[in-house]
């Protein structure tokens, strides 16, 4: 059993003291992901933007892991206003739409106010 431990390179990772993911196998557990840009640590004010995002840091975490958006069997998205779920329904189908994973929305607030959606994964890599 092989572990590994991935990191975006966040502020956040270090500071909290937690990893953008964990291998374990195959299985893949990403963490909760906001919608910052990890290059230049900023955030789009826009919830769709910020949520097109999260599925870009979470795919780059994925292809780190040799996994992809494919793989993943569990979503969990948490957002402050779930009221506002149904606008991120678009880009949630364009990525997850053909891999239909189990998944969660959850209403709860996040660690910065300019944050409006998290998301959080689990994949398991499919035998090649």
């Amino acid at each position: 059993m092989t572990r590994r431990l991935i990191s975006s390179g966040s502020t956040f990772e270090h500071d909290i003291g937690y990893s953008r993911a964990v291998v374990d196998d195959d299985w893949i557990f990403v963490s909760g992901t906001t919608g910052f840009d990890y290059a230049t640590m900023t955030i789009a004010d826009d919830l769709v933007a910020q949520t097109e995002q999260c599925l870009k840091n979470i795919e780059q975490a994925l292809a780190e892991a040799d996994a992809t958006l494919a793989d993943v069997v569990r979503v969990t998205y948490v957002l402050p206003d779930g009221a506002s779920f149904p606008q991120c329904w678009p880009i949630l189908r364009r990525y997850f739409g053909e891999v239909r994973p189990a998944a969660m929305m959850i209403s709860a607030g996040l660690a910065d106010p300019r944050m409006r959606i998290e998301i959080e994964v689990t994949a398991r890599r499919r035998r090649r």
